[in-house]
């Protein structure tokens, strides 16, 4: 599978994916901790999700209607595309010459 073009952008999402890759988190947080806008976010989640890296379902109708808000959908980095993302981080690192963060080189996280 080929992925996705390893602009800044998508990297911070990856990151923040990557966080804690098993958690589930809704859109306008990964803005927040990858620090840009819904308007840059949603087209990579979107195209994370298509190369299957990512999965999205919406959340529990009773969840949004209990708190008064509009429902959510939410994000979780797949196990392959985690995999993938870490190589794929792996190789920017190499191509800026910096030093793999320790969550890269042993397959943890952050």
């Amino acid at each position: 599978m080929s992925g996705p073009r390893m602009t800044l952008q998508t990297q911070l999402v990856l990151r923040a994916l990557l966080e804690e890759p098993a958690k589930e988190r809704y859109g306008l947080e990964l803005c927040a901790l990858a620090g840009l806008p819904s308007g840059t976010m949603y087209p990579i989640l979107a195209r994370l999700e298509q190369l299957g890296w990512v999965d999205s379902a919406w959340e529990d109708p009773a969840v949004h209607e209990e708190t008064g808000r509009p429902r959510r959908r939410l994000y979780r980095i797949t196990e392959g595309g985690a995999g993938q993302a870490r190589k794929t981080l792996a190789r920017s690192y190499r191509a800026r010459k910096q030093p793999l963060p320790g969550w890269v080189a042993d397959g943890g996280v952050p």
